[in-house]
């Protein structure tokens, strides 16, 4: 799993092992940004729900997100976001 654009394009992302998630591939991804990106998106706040590895969010940002409030209840995966927002240096927004 990577960033497919922006400042961050081309980062690969750790995704969580053990935990019961399910990623967005970088096709899904890639297809839901090109839907925002036509329409006239407000990129000020993403609200990224469930965020496994955070690579829906970190994606946003890398785009120009001005901020991203990621929700997750599972620890490990806390801790995986934290890591990908310290790899792609996109931490500050989040």
């Amino acid at each position: 799993m990577r960033v497919i654009a922006g400042k961050a394009k081309g980062h690969r992302l750790k995704a969580p092992k053990r935990a019961a998630t399910r990623p967005a591939t970088d096709l899904v991804r890639g297809a839901i940004f090109s839907i925002l990106e036509t329409a006239t998106s407000d990129w000020t706040q993403v609200l990224d729900l469930f965020s496994g590895s955070g690579a829906l969010g970190i994606e946003a940002l890398s785009r120009g997100a001005g901020w991203v409030d990621f929700v997750e209840h599972n620890p490990l995966c806390c801790g995986i976001i934290k890591q990908n927002l310290a790899k792609t240096k996109l931490g500050a927004q989040a």
